[in-house]
């Protein structure tokens, strides 16, 4: 996947996410909004075959930047997708 980072400031990100579709950035979107300091996650396609621009803003206050944020939420969809394959295997 290859990003195209539009803004970055602290409290907020903007970005591109080159050949993404709407599967993985909703779940990215999802599981964002279930960080308590994360104020905005949301997503568009423009158009049917365009990449998904995303956007996220952080909380007054919050102790982490939204990159970190992303970061953090995309390594929670990936152990829960080992989990899942760890329980196919048994």
């Amino acid at each position: 996947m290859k990003l195209k980072i539009i803004e970055l400031e602290k409290e907020k990100i903007q970005l591109v996410l080159e050949g993404e579709g709407h599967t993985f950035v909703n779940a990215l979107v999802e599981e964002l909004l279930l960080d308590e300091e994360v104020d905005v996650a949301k997503y568009v396609i423009e158009f049917q075959f365009s990449d998904p621009e995303m956007l996220v803003t952080m909380k007054q206050g919050a102790k982490k930047d939204a990159a970190t944020a992303i970061l953090e939420a995309a390594k929670r969809i990936n152990a829960r997708c080992d989990d899942l394959l760890s329980c196919l295997k048994n």
